[in-house]
């Protein structure tokens, strides 16, 4: 093993000479730092610090260097020096940016800069330069899950860019929904007419992509591993089952329709002359099939009127149907409409709605099918009353505000869709209630509907369950925000309609981007490398298990799926699945759980490395541990915009709130700090954490902390949890001098000097 050798580096560009005593700052690093060498440069990012610090480690051996000049987030290409350990001080965003140039505020300023390279010398010589995953796999092998637009676009894509795919589709022909359809919306200008589906030309180029296997009337039957090396099973028609070696996975499953049988009010399933949107597509491909016009179902004659209802079973803010918009119903009714007017424009076509939606094509699809005549006409609709071969469609005009009644010979029920995600494996187990006797499955019985439990999709062998967490309303979870495709289970990915509502060229952009998504990990998997959000990190989490208490918090608390069990019940880390958020080193209450960048240690250090006044001074100390991902951000861009803080905070970067040891907490409040301040992004439904669960779990974690408080006799109040987004620019600065000078109106700590 080389022997340790450290080294300091003092930049003076960016004002960081003219604001700072630079020669304090390298009898800072030299003395309280401990480093073995310690150098100023003018511009340490110039091509000649660049060489300077490479030097050192060709020429003078340093294998831990610590860079004190701008944000971590800054000049990470210039500084890239992948065969040592590297930290870095903030002195430009988290010091003389955020400080006024005033000769009174110079001595505070100083001070933040001193502590700041104590800082980074505290922490780069508690880390170690990662040695890379071994446990890699190189299978560059794709496997889409669903054979639809979504699923189709991204083995195409994924093809294109040289990547073998295996297609599994659990019916006999590819396609899906839109292979169902007799037209889809128009997807260019001028956004007049419906145009061809575009299936057939798709299952065509799959067909003869050498890149591609398809397996049709197939499942997964088992899903096992981790990106790089997952091992599948799929259970093909003839009953026997296949395996594939595969890289990453995207779920492309889809969605299946609202199940209209639940509108009774609508008459669907008293009368054949209502219908839903993909009942009226079968109609419409019956007609064209046969060279005639659609007809009424009751007895086959030509439909003269037909009424389109927007909303049915969807937007009800009732909870008794669904809550959210599928994002294509009112664009779909209006191709409908177009199917009417285009075979003979005297055929009545009123679409009632209550709001009308139409990505994509801006109103010009929405023009066009008025000008050929299709009226369009606010209202909800209370009842559809069927006689003979006829309807009733009672409604409430929403412009002349009053009750009102339209005929029709055909009603379209625009109902919405369910994502199929499979298995929700956070519901809590519960008996199934028995159905009535004498209703079947699926058919009426009164109120009572019976239903079929959903079947697993993936088959996972996670110790969380066989299939991916659901977010609100059962799409399957992903980042809403900054990583859409990515899920809780890593190189896993999900694309289309299963994700979210969308229509069909939103879904086949999403499957696009979720084949590069999953290209990318497979990548990363072969080189030892984390994916999103920390994209190239080498290291990953260890553990000593002769401390191990087998308490199984880490296995618990893990958002990702990454950590299994032994045979002798010690956490069995998976490392290729692994995030690196840090979440199970925060749970671990006997601290045996690090990474070989960031541990207990890296930030205990830093937080004892802090010079800490005594009683007398006036001077606080103030801890902030804030999230890398939005946080710490925002904490530099209020510096690049020159917004002032409190210069009597210390700030420290983390991986997430999930990562946050409580330990760091008691250690700084026993080291004297007067208050401890922790920003996490936003958690919930709505939530903001690149790490899905992390900052709920670090919430959770912390709500306890307030008895610790009350045990050492201190104010609650000195340990504040905040929300922060990363474009809390303007008001974070603010959030931090609100709470400085509530802990400056309180005593001083009383464990200063201990």
């Amino acid at each position: 093993m080389a022997e340790t050798k450290t080294a300091a580096y003092i930049c003076k560009g960016c004002e960081i000479g003219t604001r700072l005593d630079t020669a304090a700052l390298v009898k800072t690093a030299t003395k309280s730092g401990k480093m073995n060498i310690v150098r100023e440069h003018d511009f340490l990012c110039s091509a000649e610090g660049v060489a300077m610090i490479q030097n050192d480690i060709d020429n003078e051996g340093v294998t831990h260097a610590a860079l004190c000049a701008c944000s971590r987030r800054a000049k990470t290409e210039a500084f890239n020096f992948p065969t040592i350990a590297m930290s870095r001080g903030n002195l430009r965003e988290g010091v003389i940016w955020i400080r006024p140039d005033t000769d009174a505020a110079r001595e505070t300023t100083q001070e933040m800069a001193e502590d700041y390279v104590r800082m980074a010398c505290a922490e780069v010589k508690a880390m170690t330069v990662p040695p890379g995953n071994q446990k890699t796999g190189t299978v560059k092998t794709l496997l889409v899950v669903g054979g639809g637009m979504s699923g189709m676009t991204s083995a195409l894509e994924a093809s294109k860019a040289g990547y073998k795919v295996v297609l599994v589709e659990k019916s006999a022909a590819l396609g899906g929904w839109a292979a169902k359809l007799h037209k889809r919306v128009p997807t260019r200008e001028p956004f007049k007419s419906p145009e061809d589906n575009g299936v057939a030309d798709m299952v065509a180029r799959i067909e003869a992509d050498s890149n591609i296997k398809a397996y049709l009337n197939a499942t997964i039957a088992k899903t096992d591993g981790a990106p790089g090396r997952f091992k599948v099973d799929i259970a093909i028609e003839s009953g026997a089952i296949a395996q594939e070696d595969v890289g990453a996975i995207i779920q492309a499953t889809g969605f299946t329709l609202y199940d209209a049988n639940k509108l009774p009010e609508f008459a669907y399933g008293k009368t054949p002359n209502v219908v839903d949107q993909a009942g009226l597509e079968a109609l419409a491909k019956a007609a064209a099939a046969e060279g005639k016009p659609i007809r009424r179902p009751s007895d086959g004659q030509p439909v003269k009127s037909v009424v389109f209802v927007q909303c049915a079973g969807q937007r009800d803010a009732t909870g008794k149907h669904l809550q959210y918009c599928s994002g294509f119903c009112c664009n779909t009714s209006i191709k409908q409409a177009m199917y009417f007017k285009d075979s003979n424009p005297d055929i009545d076509t009123v679409v009632l709605f209550t709001d009308l939606r139409t990505p994509g094509n801006g109103e010009d699809f929405y023009r066009a099918a008025q000008n050929k005549g299709v009226i369009f006409s606010k209202g909800v609709v209370s009842q559809v009353v069927p006689s003979g071969n006829a309807c009733t469609v009672k409604f409430k005009d929403l412009i002349l505000n009053e009750d009102t009644e339209a005929q029709a010979d055909l009603v379209v029920l625009a109902t919405g869709v369910v994502p199929n995600s499979g298995v929700n494996i956070d519901a809590p187990v519960a008996a199934p209630a028995a159905a009535p006797a004498e209703a079947a499955e699926g058919e009426v019985a009164g109120e009572v509907i019976a239903t079929i439990a959903p079947e697993s999709i993936l088959n996972l062998t996670y110790r969380q369950g066989p299939d991916m967490p659901q977010f609100k309303h059962g799409f399957t979870d992903s980042h809403f925000i900054c990583f859409p495709y990515e899920t809780r289970r890593t190189g896993i990915y999900t694309a289309g309609p299963v994700r979210r509502p969308m229509d069909i060229l939103q879904a086949q952009e999403d499957a696009t981007g979720a084949a590069m998504k999953a290209i990318q990990a497979m990548e990363n998997a072969g080189l030892g490398k984390a994916a999103h959000p920390r994209a190239g990190d080498l290291s990953f989490p260890t553990v000593r298990l002769e401390g191990c208490t087998q308490c199984k918090r880490c296995t618990v608390e893990c958002p990702f799926g990454a950590i299994d069990e032994d045979e002798k019940r010690f956490p069995l880390f998976n490392e290729s699945r692994c995030r690196r958020c840090g979440t199970c080193m925060g749970a671990c209450p006997v601290r045996v759980i690090s990474f070989e960048n960031y541990s207990v240690n890296t930030v205990g250090s830093q937080i004892k490395s802090v010079e800490v006044p005594d009683e007398f001074s006036e001077k606080p100390r103030i801890l902030i541990l804030a999230c890398e991902n939005d946080a710490y951000p925002a904490l530099d861009m209020a510096g690049m915009n020159r917004n002032e803080y409190d210069p009597f905070v210390r700030v420290i970067p983390i991986r997430c709130l999930g990562s946050v040891n409580t330990i760091w907490i008691t250690d700084a409040l026993n080291g004297g700090y007067d208050g401890v301040m922790l920003m996490g992004c936003k958690h919930g439904e709505e939530y903001q954490c690149h790490f899905v669960k992390g900052s709920e779990l670090g919430r959770y974690r912390l709500s306890k902390v307030g008895d610790t408080l009350k045990g050492m006799n201190l104010e609650t109040e000195r340990v504040h949890d905040l929300e922060v987004a990363i474009t809390d620019i303007a008001t974070l600065p603010q959030k931090i001098n609100d709470y400085a000078a509530l802990i400056k109106s309180f005593p001083p700590s009383p464990f200063k000097g201990f």
